[in-house]
């Protein structure tokens, strides 16, 4: 029996007594979008462990805002598969509400809930045109589940998935060719020019490089242009991830660093965010930076099989913010698993925000957190 959810009582709320400033704009102008010098710290929300009929909320790993709504994805692989509608507002001192209002179960073609471990989303957007929403699957690359970009009504009903280059395919055929497991479609953000959608890996293809260390080593990842109208690949370029940031300690020997969302802000420019974890610190192990991205020059990448073998040009990244100049002012001076960034609403006086989000992976290894983490945007 198809289970949709629709209705529930608002489980998470924060409020003060002052008034909000932050709604005489409630949806950001695309063409207001196109300048970014810097961004400054607004402030932090930890949203609690809390259920809904008895589902844990968590694993946020993706956030979108539009028409003055809040869409997070759950990513968890685990049925009811699942997103998120919130209510959250903040002015330039500081969250005022956060309210998590409903749960959508996201079904498939025929409107049946999801079996377990048939996809396993990433991010989220909403279409504001087509009033509909984009989610990522990295499928399960060692099971032979392929990722996915696809289309949903808001009651979660699937519209149509997508067509991905061959090579984005699950490859359990050698070890030498196609995505990592757990690196592939973690980001996605629409055009700026509204034709399309870019979704971009985690980690490298194996044929196009090693994942990163803490020495540098040569990891581009591909960014694909995806036409909504056709539904095929057009464009691809590749950017190149840093090294981890510090060594895993006590012990422990897992490390990583990927690109974990992005969001087109102009035409060929992108926010990147970049997290590094190394297992064994108190402090959680990420290491996060949101990059500036400059596609403007780069090769398309699309006829290219593999990066080693080929002279081509990757885009440019520029260092805008590094969290750690902030760990100091967050909870338990932690930054956390974040995961997912959107543009917010304008503050009062006309100044736009970004708004981030961390998955805190139910708990499944220490202590995490849900954490919202706001910001001004300098033009």
């Amino acid at each position: 029996m198809t289970r949709i959810i629709k209705k529930i009582l608002p489980i998470v709320a924060l409020y003060w007594s002052c008034s909000s400033n932050n709604t005489a704009d409630p949806t950001p102008s695309v063409s207001n979008q196109n300048t970014i010098s810097a961004i400054s710290f607004i402030d932090e929300f930890v949203i609690p462990i809390q259920e809904i009929e008895s589902v844990p909320i968590g694993g946020f790993s993706g956030i979108d805002y539009q028409n003055g709504k809040w869409y997070i994805i759950c990513d968890t692989s685990t049925p009811p598969i699942r997103y998120y509608e919130a209510d959250i507002s903040y002015d330039k001192n500081g969250f005022q509400k956060v309210t998590v209002t409903a749960m959508r179960e996201i079904k498939d073609v025929s409107g049946n809930s999801l079996a377990e471990g048939v996809v396993d989303p990433e991010a989220i957007r909403y279409n504001s045109i087509s009033s509909t929403i984009l989610y990522t699957s990295e499928g399960s690359i060692n099971s032979g589940i392929d990722p996915a970009l696809i289309e949903i009504s808001v009651d979660g009903n699937q519209i149509k998935s997508f067509t991905l280059p061959d090579n984005f395919k699950a490859n359990t055929n050698d070890d030498l060719t196609g995505p990592r497991h757990n690196g592939v479609l973690e980001g996605l953000s629409l055009s700026f020019d509204n034709k399309g959608y870019w979704v971009s890996f985690e980690l490298p293809l194996i044929e196009d490089g090693p994942e990163p260390t803490t020495t540098d080593t040569e990891s581009p990842v591909r960014i694909t242009f995806i036409n909504k109208t056709t539904g095929v690949a057009e464009r691809q370029f590749a950017y190149e991830l840093d090294p981890v940031a510090r060594e895993a300690t006590f012990g422990t020997s897992f490390e990583v660093n990927g690109l974990v969302e992005i969001i087109e802000y102009n035409e060929n420019k992108f926010l990147a965010l970049e997290r590094s974890f190394a297992s064994g610190y108190l402090d959680g192990g990420n290491n996060v930076k949101i990059y500036k991205i400059d596609a403007t020059n780069a090769t398309n990448t699309l006829s290219i099989a593999s990066l080693t073998s080929e002279t081509y040009t990757k885009a440019t990244k520029t260092l805008l913010f590094d969290f750690e100049t902030i760990r100091s002012q967050l909870t338990r001076s932690t930054v956390d698993n974040l995961e997912g960034i959107t543009f917010g609403p304008k503050l009062a006086d006309g100044s736009r925000t970004i708004v981030l989000i961390s998955d805190n992976n139910f708990n499944a290894f220490i202590p995490q957190l849900n954490q919202l983490i706001a910001f001004k945007i300098v033009p």
